[in-house]
């Protein structure tokens, strides 16, 4: 038994789930896009150059969770679920969770997406374990503000430390999927680590180390 790890956007899923779901509350005129579209397209820009700040961005994902009820937050986002998420998860990541299933390793997504958003992914690939930047609630809402550990960059390797702490499981023998340089941390602190439709840095370092690469990306009939 392993560690299989497994970053969400762009890597399970074939495009960035806060972004697919932002656009899904536009659609239905519970966000107003001439104020959405404009930050993601600067955070996208940032994260694309290594340079996003990362605190700044989860306080907006969270900010924009804030101004709804959990009742009504849930039922959106088991609508997502089934509506928008489910035509971005290939054959090709389904039959790599269940290859890790098949030989009794632990399946973890570990993403820098906030816990509400990545839960309805890990619901729908069936991954019973989740570590994400959690976001404060009081009584039946989001604050806005983030709780405890920043699971982005070094801070997904401190997440996942504080998960391992007093389990079994460990780092040996573990598996470790991503697209971003941004998990470069983690990856090579993964024993296997795998490159998954990797962006142009971690491309490169993948061909130098002879990292594998996989293909997982969602395909149009046209391609």
């Amino acid at each position: 038994m392993a560690l299989a790890l497994f970053d969400l956007d762009h890597t399970l899923v074939s495009t960035d789930t806060p972004t697919l779901w932002f656009d899904f509350l536009i659609e239905r005129e519970l966000l107003d896009p001439a104020q959405i579209r404009p930050q993601i397209a600067r955070f996208t820009a940032d994260y694309n150059a290594g340079t996003l700040d990362y605190a700044d961005y989860i306080r907006f994902e969270l900010q924009n969770l804030a101004g709804f009820e959990m009742n009504e937050l849930l039922a959106l986002r088991e609508t997502f679920r089934c509506e928008r998420l489910r035509g971005y998860i290939s054959q090709k990541a389904r039959d790599l969770l269940q290859k890790h299933r098949e030989q009794g390793d632990t399946l973890v997504i570990i993403t820098a997406t906030n816990a509400f958003i990545a839960e309805a992914a890990a619901h729908e690939l069936g991954v019973p374990h989740l570590l994400a930047t959690e976001g404060q609630i009081t009584g039946q809402s989001f604050t806005g503000e983030p709780l405890g550990i920043l699971c982005f960059r070094e801070g997904k390797i401190a997440k996942l430390q504080e998960w391992l702490d007093g389990r079994e499981e460990n780092l040996d023998g573990s598996y470790f999927y991503s697209d971003s340089r941004n998990d470069i941390p983690l990856l090579e602190a993964a024993t296997h680590p795998v490159a998954v439709n990797p962006d142009e840095t971690l491309a490169a370092l993948a061909a130098q180390r002879g990292w594998p690469v996989l293909d997982l990306a969602v395909r149009s009939a046209a391609e």
